[in-house]
C-alpha cells in the first residue's frame, strides 16, 4: 500500500452514486463490484470488493490492478478489461484470487463496459463460490474414490436410477449375477429376485429411499444369477442426491452373500401364460392385449424369463421351455403339462 500512502494515486471524478445506475445497485450489494479505467486503475469499488483483499474501499479507489493482484493476474485481467471495452460486450468470468491470510478463493461473475463520467470504463460484479467449488470437488474426489470402490474392492457394487435400473455397476456385480458387466446397464434390478413379491422389506427400503424419508438402509435378498442359480445376500442401500435436487440414484452393495442354489427355473402363473402365447407364435402386441398387461410390464416379464430360462431370443425362449418341461411337447396350440385342453383357439 506505499503507493496509497505516498500520495500519487490520480483522482477520478466521483459524483453521487445515484448519477451512475451501477453504483448505485452495487454500491451495497453483498456481491463484489468495482469500476476501473483502461489503464487498469480503480475509479470505484463496494466494501465487498475491498473485503476480498482485507481492506477498504477508499484504500482501493486510485489503486492500479498491480497494486493488489499478482503479476500472472494483472496481465490477464487487463487483457480481459481491453476485451471488454474492443467489443463493447460483458464477459462471464471465473477467477482465482488470494484471500489476506494467504488461502486460495474462487468467484465468478461478469465484466461488461461502463460510463464513469465522461470516461469509458470496465465494471465487474462478482460473488463467492470458494464453498460452491470446495464442495464441487469434494463431491468429485467422493465420486471417484465411489468408482475405485466399485472396480477394485471386489464388492458387488451397482448404482440404480430412482426407476430402479442400472445404470452403473462393477466387475463383481457382474460375477456374482452371472452376466456380462455391458449386459446389466439399464437392466430392472428386481429382474435379478428370486421373486419379487417376497421381498416387501426391500421395496419399502426403496421407497423410503427413493422418496427421500432415508438415506440408507438395509434389507435381505435372494438374488438370481444368469446360470438360474440363487443365493442369499445382503443388500446396502445408499440414496444419492442432494436435498434440493432430490434423489439422483442409488448405490446398492451386496455382501455376505451365501451359497450357490441350483433350482429349477419356475415362472409365474402369468409369465408361464406368455411362453405358451410365444410358442402359439402370438406378436408382443397380441400377448399384451391378451392378458390386459402395458407394453412396459409385458417387456419386464420377457427381461426376467431371458435371465430365468438363460434364453436371450424368443425363439430359444420357446425352445427352452419345452426342454425343461414347461410345456406339453405333445399339444397343440401349446400348454403347460397337465393343462387342461382349451376349449377354443389361444
Amino acid at each position: 500500500m506505499s503507493k496509497t500512502e505516498s500520495g500519487t494515486r490520480p483522482v477520478h471524478p466521483a459524483g453521487p452514486p445515484d448519477h451512475n445506475p451501477f453504483v448505485a445497485l452495487a454500491e451495497l450489494a453483498p456481491a463484489a463490484a468495482f469500476m476501473r479505467d483502461r489503464t487498469g486503475r480503480y475509479v470505484w469499488a463496494n466494501h465487498a470488493y475491498a473485503h476480498l483483499y482485507g481492506t477498504t474501499r477508499d484504500a482501493v479507489i486510485g489503486l492500479h490492478l498491480s497494486d493488489i493482484d499478482e503479476p500472472a493476474d494483472v496481465d490477464r485481467f487487463l487483457a480481459m478489461d481491453r476485451q471488454v471495452l474492443t467489443d463493447g460486450k460483458s464477459v462471464r468470468h471465473t477467477l482465482t484470487y488470494r484471500r489476506p491470510d494467504g488461502s486460495r478463493a474462487h468467484a465468478a461473475g461478469y465484466r461488461f463496459p461502463a460510463a464513469w463520467g465522461s470516461e469509458r470504463c470496465v465494471a465487474g460484479i462478482y460473488v463467492d463460490v470458494t464453498d460452491y467449488v470446495r464442495a464441487t470437488d469434494q463431491r468429485h474426489r467422493a465420486e471417484a474414490d465411489l468408482r475405485a470402490l466399485r472396480d477394485h474392492s471386489g464388492l458387488a457394487c451397482v448404482r440404480l436410477t430412482p426407476d430402479g435400473r442400472v445404470s452403473e455397476a462393477g466387475i463383481a456385480a457382474a460375477e456374482v449375477l452371472g452376466v456380462r458387466l455391458s449386459d446389466l446397464t439399464g437392466v430392472r434390478a428386481d429382474a435379478f429376485l428370486s421373486d419379487p413379491s417376497e421381498h416387501v422389506d426391500l421395496f419399502r427400503a426403496w421407497h423410503d429411499l427413493t422418496s427421500g424419508r432415508r438415506r440408507s438402509a438395509r434389507a435381505s435378498a435372494v438374488l438370481v444369477a444368469g446360470e438360474g442359480t440363487q443365493r442369499r445376500a445382503r443388500v446396502h442401500l445408499t440414496a444419492v442426491g442432494a436435498p434440493a435436487t432430490g434423489v439422483t440414484g442409488v448405490w446398492a452393495v451386496a455382501t455376505r452373500l451365501g451359497r450357490r442354489r441350483q433350482t429349477q427355473p419356475s415362472p409365474t402363473p402369468a409369465q408361464l401364460r406368455i411362453i405358451t402365447l410365444l410358442a402359439a407364435g402370438r406378436s408382443n402386441t397380441d400377448i399384451a392385449e391378451e392378458l390386459h398387461l402395458s407394453r412396459q410390464t409385458l417387456d419386464y416379464h420377457l427381461s426376467r424369463l431371458r435371465l430365468l430360462l438363460e434364453a436371450p431370443t424368443r425363439p430359444a425362449l420357446v425352445a427352452r421351455a419345452y426342454v425343461l418341461g414347461l410345456l406339453s411337447p405333445t399339444a397343440w396350440p401349446p400348454r403347460p403339462p397337465g393343462a387342461a385342453r382349451p376349449s377354443g383357439p389361444v
